[in-house]
Parts: C-alpha cells; sequence; structure tokens
C-alpha cells in the first residue's frame, strides 16, 4: 500500500472499524465516517482490492460524481489522517470491508502503513447482535493488550472463545508486534438490527472519548439516538408481544446492572457532562 506524502503526524492513534461481520447496525464504519467528517480527515492510502476482495461477494457500485459522470468505486480498505482540534496528538482512520481472502496477508500489509505513519496505538471498533434492551444505555464493552489501559479504562482481558473478525485477527496481530491496541464492541438489541443505529454509534463516540481525554464532536447524533429510540418505542406498541419482550430485557438488564447504577459510573458521566458544557460556552 503507498502512503501519499504526509506530514510527520503527533503520535498517531489509529481507529479502525470495517463492514460485514464485525459492524452490527453499520454502528462501528458509522463512528469512522463521522470522524472522518468532524475531523476532516484526509485519505492519504487504500489497498489494493485486487488481492483481497471477492467481487461477486463485495461487488464493486456504480454512482454518479459531483461532476454528473457515471463512477465505478470498488470495495477497499482506506486508511485516513486527521489533526483534531483540541486534541495532542493525530489520528489516523482505518475504514473498510472485511476481506474474504489471505486475511493475514491483508493484516500485514495493513500493519506495515500504520508502522510507516508512527501509530503509537491501534483502536479496533466492532458492533454485534444481543439481547439488550433500546431502552436502556447501549452496553460497551472493551478489551486492550496493555495493563495501564486496562487500568485507567477500567477494561478487562477478553475470555471469549470462538469464531472472530477481522477486527479479532488484528488486535492478536498487534499484541505479536508490541502495538499497543484497544478493542470496544457495541451490543445493539438484536430485533432491531436494521442500520443505522445512532444509539449504539453515539455510545462507541463516548468510549472513544474516555481513550482520548478529549470532547468529540457529536453533531446531530444525540437528537438521532433519540428519534431512533422513540422510533423503536412505537414499533414496540403496535406489537403486544414486542412489547412483553422489551420488558423482560428491561427487567433483567436493570436487575443485572443495579450494583454498578451509582459511584464510578456516575461520576464519569457526571464529568463528562460538565466537561461538554464548559466547551460549548
Amino acid at each position: 500500500m503507498e502512503i501519499e506524502t504526509v506530514p510527520e503526524l503527533v503520535r498517531p492513534v489509529v481507529i479502525a472499524a470495517f463492514e460485514g461481520w464485525n459492524d452490527a447496525a453499520e454502528s462501528a464504519t458509522a463512528v469512522v465516517d463521522h470522524l472522518t467528517k468532524v475531523w476532516d480527515a484526509t485519505v492519504v492510502a487504500a489497498i489494493d482490492p485486487e488481492e483481497y476482495y471477492d467481487f461477486q461477494v463485495n461487488r464493486p457500485t456504480v454512482g454518479i460524481d459531483e461532476n454528473g459522470f457515471r463512477k465505478l468505486t470498488w470495495p477497499s480498505t482506506h486508511v485516513a489522517v486527521a489533526s483534531p482540534p483540541g486534541l495532542d496528538r493525530d489520528v489516523v482512520l482505518v475504514r473498510g470491508i472485511e476481506p474474504n481472502m489471505r486475511w493475514r496477508q491483508f493484516t500485514a500489509e495493513l500493519l506495515a502503513t500504520i508502522d510507516d505513519l508512527g501509530a503509537e496505538l491501534f483502536v479496533t471498533l466492532g458492533a454485534l447482535l444481543s439481547d439488550s434492551p433500546h431502552t436502556r444505555p447501549i452496553p460497551v464493552s472493551g478489551s486492550t493488550t496493555e495493563a495501564d489501559l486496562m487500568d485507567r479504562l477500567v477494561l478487562e482481558q477478553s475470555t471469549y472463545e470462538g469464531p472472530t473478525g477481522i477486527v479479532g485477527v488484528l488486535q492478536d496481530a498487534c499484541s505479536r508486534v508490541d502495538i499497543p491496541a484497544v478493542s470496544y464492541w457495541a451490543a445493539v438489541p438484536h430485533y432491531v438490527a436494521q442500520p443505522p443505529c445512532p444509539k449504539a454509534t453515539l455510545a462507541l463516540l463516548t468510549r472513544l472519548e474516555d481513550l482520548l481525554e478529549a470532547s468529540i464532536p457529536l453533531g446531530d447524533l444525540p437528537d438521532e439516538a433519540r428519534a431512533w429510540e422513540r422510533g423503536v418505542d412505537e414499533l414496540a406498541e403496535e406489537d403486544e408481544d414486542i412489547a412483553d419482550y422489551v420488558r423482560s430485557l428491561e427487567e433483567s438488564r436493570d436487575t443485572a446492572d443495579l450494583p454498578e447504577a451509582s459511584g464510578e459510573a456516575i461520576a464519569r458521566e457526571f464529568e463528562r457532562y460538565l466537561k461538554r458544557r464548559g466547551e460549548d460556552t
């Protein structure tokens, strides 16, 4: 992968998300799309799709460009860079599609590019379908390869065993080449799996704020998340079976979360609110 000429980056952190198995309701890739927009990121590299994608599975698309001409776009993975205001480091954004073949070669090529850019931390984002109710905060689980990050971000080593996607492969590869890595996964309610899910995207962005220790412009996402929740409320009200199911999920969730409904979690949310309010002022 060839990188366009870019100035030397300052302590860059990588934030990556991939369409496909790792991206329920497109919640994770929506985070990178949002950051690309609000941070005015510039694409500096793209993986040649010929080696990694089955074009009968991930087909190229045809659209109309800004000049009114038809344009063919091939499935790929792009690397962009940004210098967010108020952040004391640069950011590398990776947005792509989970490859169909040659995963180890894909991973090696991507990590080589990240290494050339001087990345100091690799953050992968994912989303999965779960039995969480849409009326409660979207759960976000996290894991890391670094003990100090584990303590600061209150993360745990993942105990998951089973099939994995390109996000899991990348995190494993980072640990093998001593690149610090963090992975966040949002739990999307399985009964509303159709994209988008702005509430899950917002939950992932909140965890990134904790990681970066800085506020991220959220734009219309909070309003979109509230509208999404109201829309699901209306759908549930029209079907008594779904309404009963949501209530059972709420009871289970509230019982499980009761011991954590105070203390550090509330303090963290209040601190975030005050910080964002101060910046708005």
